[in-house]
């Protein structure tokens, strides 16, 4: 039976176990064995010093009597000098618990997966206050009861009003950079226009999503996974995110990412380029239907070859500018510099992501004309 400690949230208090222990004098050195008793009364201890030295052990045992009814007791852990890994990890758990014990909650009143990772020590007590303060919100309350919402907000508070920024400024901007760049030709070429924002549309909420930093809850992978499961795994969902106290990625794992993301959006960009080239192919045919003089002039996009190319687009160029932007940008130097001013912060964010979204814009199209996919109309 493992020794445990009852930590009472209401009064801040610990109550040890009443401890009965026996002195084994045999050999040099002088043994203790400590042993709880079923005394539910709390007691304060010592140990007095002696000349001799002295090992004290504590009787092993199922752990049961752990606070919180045994459910997430520390047994299992590694033992005493295990190195830096189990220090940090140690660290981050009385950080945690500390966290819980100040809001006046408990291990069951968090979700299984936050009350899992604060057991095994991976998230340090500022990732529990930050629960704790998105909770008081009724929308931040509802998005928390999903995985990914959670993941995504514990590492970036600020993750919601960036899917609004994207997402909300995205029609404005990419129209803007498709007349930029098509000029006298905006109206002759309005059919690539509409399929480069619907495209675009669909895709802007992915392009915030994958890429952003997270704090993983995942629960750890089968015994039966395979080593290339094994190592995506370990890799950040961002390649330039900032890692946690207590866990490190290598140079390998954050190449991972960028090529795990890069298949994500790959299979994103292709997807809204077959609806919103579809949809675009729909409108062009209905209009030569009933005008026959825009029959001569407008073409039908190539469904197939537009998708592919940019799927490939969203997969390199995309792919790469925001898991910058997130990574570097906003989490490595914005956050730091303005971390208690939101407002700011926020609105640097949202000009930062602007100019990004009408960049991308740009880069599409060159990069359309450049495969061929667009042509350029006289």
């Amino acid at each position: 039976m493992a020794m445990t400690a009852t930590f009472n949230s209401s009064t801040r208090s610990i109550s040890l176990p009443k401890l009965n222990y026996h002195r084994s004098s045999s050999g040099p050195t002088s043994v203790r064995h400590f042993t709880a008793s079923n005394s539910a009364s709390p007691r304060t201890w010592q140990v007095k010093r002696r000349w001799k030295p002295m090992i004290v052990v504590f009787s092993g045992g199922d752990g049961n009597s752990g606070g919180n009814g045994g459910k997430y007791s520390g047994g299992g852990g590694g033992s005493g000098g295990g190195g830096e890994g189990n220090d940090a990890d140690d660290k981050n758990k009385q950080e945690a618990i500390l966290a819980l014990a100040k809001v006046g909650r408990s291990l069951d009143s968090i979700p299984s997966d936050l009350a899992s990772a604060i057991g095994e020590g991976r998230i340090p007590g500022s990732i529990v206050y930050r629960y704790f303060e998105l909770e008081k919100s009724p929308l931040f309350r509802w998005l928390l009861q999903f995985g990914g919402f959670k993941e995504r907000l514990l590492a970036d508070d600020l993750f919601l009003a960036k899917v609004a920024m994207e997402c909300g400024v995205g029609i404005f901007t990419k129209t803007a950079a498709e007349y930029e760049r098509r000029r006298e030709n905006f109206v002759k070429e309005l059919d690539f226009v509409l399929a480069d924002v619907i495209m675009a549309i669909i895709a802007d909420f992915m392009l915030v999503w994958l890429p952003a930093p997270t704090v993983s809850l995942r629960p750890a992978l089968a015994v039966g996974a395979g080593p290339i499961a094994k190592f995506f795994y370990g890799c950040p969902d961002n390649a330039f995110q900032v890692a946690l106290a207590g866990s490190s990625f290598s140079i390998l794992q954050r190449i991972g990412a960028i090529v795990r993301n890069g298949a994500k959006l790959f299979a994103v960009g292709t997807s809204a380029s077959l609806v919103g080239t579809g949809i675009t192919n729909a409108l062009i045919s209905a209009r030569k239907a009933v005008d026959k003089e825009f029959a001569g002039e407008a073409e039908e996009v190539p469904l197939l070859e537009t998708s592919v190319a940019y799927g490939v687009y969203m997969a390199v160029s995309s792919n790469l500018r925001y898991q910058i932007l997130a990574g570097v940008i906003e989490q490595r130097i914005l956050e730091p510099l303005l971390h208690q001013h939101k407002v700011v912060l926020s609105a640097i964010c949202f000009a930062v992501r602007t100019g990004n979204t009408f960049l991308g814009s740009l880069l599409w199209v060159d990069y359309a004309r450049w495969v061929g996919i667009q042509k350029i109309r006289e």
